[in-house]
């Protein structure tokens, strides 16, 4: 065999080894995604359905950005849901969590804002300042809040793994989804691409299960929500 076949003979092998492994990592992604999604359908449930549970311990709304001091329409849709369970009887204790990072970004506060004036009351509202991501949210209101039994809100495409990373650190958790609008096109493409990402990431997370970027003393859930108040309600 000649030296120019041989060298060819090579780049073919090579090439089909990245080949397989395109596929196979292709393969692996798009497991994991139907894996999460197949694992928490059941435990998305219809508002009715969810006032129906006993004994859950808080309603979990998840952050989703905030525009200077406004909810974005994702977010207030998360919150108008929450609030809507908390009236229902589904909990009578709501837990908001979410980014403030920093002194000019706070989610928080704008989502407790928006329950206290939609009629909640504040020593009922807690407030996770360092809900950086679903999975700290859920190991947050674990370790640091001690609930149990929760009542996950956020929009469809981001239950799936937030129950699963929940469920995934012992909490029994269901979700109940806030789509009560259309987001545009844009939006969806760019949240469900991110959030295919994002599984696979969480479903490494919750074999490792690193700690949270913050933890701290307990705050427990049935106690008052004016311990996590950095300000006057």
């Amino acid at each position: 065999m000649s030296k120019n076949k041989r060298l060819l003979k090579w780049l073919f092998a090579v090439l089909a080894a990245l080949i397989s492994l395109v596929l196979l990592g292709a393969l692996y992604v798009f497991s994991i995604n139907a894996y999460i999604i197949s694992y928490s359908k059941d435990y998305i449930l219809t508002n009715e359905k969810a006032a129906e549970l006993t004994d859950v311990d808080c309603i979990l709304v998840l952050g989703a950005g905030i525009w200077g001091n406004s909810l974005s329409p994702m977010l207030e849709d998360r919150m108008i849901t929450g609030v809507t369970l908390y009236k229902d009887g589904v909990s009578d204790r709501l837990l908001v969590s979410g980014d403030h990072g920093s002194d000019d970004y706070d989610e928080v506060n704008a989502m407790k804002e928006y329950a206290v004036k939609n009629g909640v009351e504040a020593d009922k509202i807690f407030m996770d300042h360092a809900g950086f991501s679903t999975y700290e949210s859920m190991y947050r209101a674990r370790d640091v809040f001690e609930a149990e039994k929760i009542v996950i809100v956020t929009q469809k495409y981001h239950l799936y793994r937030a129950i699963y990373n929940a469920r995934k650190l012992g909490l029994e958790a269901y979700g109940v989804s806030s789509d009560l609008r259309n987001y545009g096109s844009y939006t969806n493409t760019y949240n469900n691409s991110r959030e295919f990402l994002a599984r696979n990431k969480d479903f490494l997370w919750c074999i490792v299960k690193p700690a949270p970027t913050y933890l701290g003393e307990s705050i427990p859930i049935n106690g008052s929500g004016t311990a996590t108040d950095d300000r006057d309600y």
